[in-house]
């Protein structure tokens, strides 16, 4: 059972405890009386089906919200009173129970209609057997009132079970929806995870393979061939440490500035570019993730002045701040036009958008200044 279930369950002991006292007393008052023996046995066995009736068709109406088998209950219901009250004139203190338990279990207009037949056996009986008016006014009076109880009882408790169920169904959607939310962020996760080891391998392992090719392509093998082997090296170090899940390669045996100086230096060895590196302001020690946003940074502009420049000079600064880090990395290469779309130097693919996206998650910006043939500056800042 549903603990939404179990509430409206909670909520019926009351009504299930009047429609026990309603069926019980008019059957005491049936045994005592001097009705003949066949009509008491037949409404003391009619009184006694409502047990059983109430059990198995009205507990599971009103608890699931079963109309059709409510209307069902209620039918039946109205079936076994009938015998009951052509019997005696104590049956019309059911009336109190069985009315409020149209009113639970089906809606107002049919719990009304349902109600009225109920009335019906009994007045009958009253103007069949009695002429006297003041019996059959008494019988009027009792079914009022029985009716009204019921109606205002019996709606009242209609409500605090409707609201009940609502709420339940709230609590429900509730739960879906923390459900789907908690799916919807592990699904983000690791989107958010399978981003960031595409943005680690390009800016590791593709870019390593990449300056081994070049460098196996070029003239002066013997040279090449050594650089190549270094660099194969240090990309074998930088897989190791992503299958790891460790900081980047470079920042892993290296201070920061250190492991800067040393990535520009080796790609001017790699390109044969006069590289050159400097620092600007006080230095201090950095948070990790800033740290690995600038390393990256880094190496995809020097990347970018490998593949398109074709500079003479390459000048990386890092820059303190008082509350931000600024890397520059200025080139006197081809330059390109910010407008143009087509790509052609490849500024505005993958590797510039894994930088921006690295760099925004840390809270810093990415800009670029450049023109034909001036040259392409990279800044990157990010606070600290």
């Amino acid at each position: 059972m549903k603990s939404g279930d179990l509430d409206a369950w909670r909520q019926l002991w009351g009504w299930e405890l009047l429609l026990a006292v309603s069926v019980a007393v008019p059957g005491v008052f049936l045994l005592l009386g001097d009705q003949p023996g066949w009509q008491k046995a037949t409404a003391a066995a009619c009184l006694a089906a409502f047990a059983p009736l109430y059990v198995f068709l009205g507990r599971p109406a009103v608890i699931r919200d079963d109309a059709r088998r409510g209307a069902v209950y209620v039918a039946l219901m109205v079936v076994l009173y009938v015998p009951v009250a052509l019997t005696s004139q104590e049956s019309l203190f059911t009336l109190f129970g069985l009315c409020a338990q149209c009113f639970i279990v089906l809606p107002s207009k049919w719990a009304t209609a349902a109600v009225l037949a109920l009335c019906v056996p009994p007045v009958a009986r009253v103007v069949a057997v009695s002429s006297h008016p003041r019996q059959f006014f008494n019988v009027i009076v009792v079914i009022t009132i029985a009716v009204f109880f019921s109606a205002v009882l019996g709606g009242w408790a209609d409500r605090v079970t409707t609201e009940s169920r609502m709420r339940s169904d709230l609590i429900e959607q509730l739960e879906r929806s923390r459900a789907e939310v908690a799916r919807l962020s592990a699904e983000r996760g690791a989107q958010q995870e399978r981003e960031r080891l595409a943005g680690e391998i390009h800016d590791t392992l593709a870019q390593g393979f990449s300056s081994i090719i070049m460098l196996l392509q070029a003239p002066d093998p013997t040279r090449n061939v050594r650089l190549a082997v270094k660099t194969a090296r240090e990309n074998l170090a930088e897989a190791r440490a992503l299958v790891a899940a460790l900081a980047p390669a470079p920042l892993d045996s290296s201070p920061f500035l250190e492991s800067m100086r040393r990535i520009t230096r080796r790609t001017g060895e790699e390109t044969g570019v006069a590289t050159a590196f400097a620092t600007d302001g006080d230095a201090r020690p950095l948070p990790p993730h800033v740290e690995v946003a600038l390393v990256r940074a880094l190496q995809e502009g020097l990347a970018n002045v490998r593949k398109h420049a074709d500079a003479r000079e390459v000048r990386v600064t890092v820059g303190y701040g008082r509350r931000e880090v600024t890397l520059r990395v200025a080139d006197d290469g081809n330059g390109f036009d910010p407008g143009d779309s087509d790509g052609s130097r490849g500024v505005e693919g993958y590797g510039l958008r894994n930088m921006r996206s690295r760099v925004e998650q840390a809270g810093g910006s990415v800009g670029v200044s450049t023109a034909p043939g001036r040259g392409t500056e990279l800044t990157v800042e990010v606070p600290t």
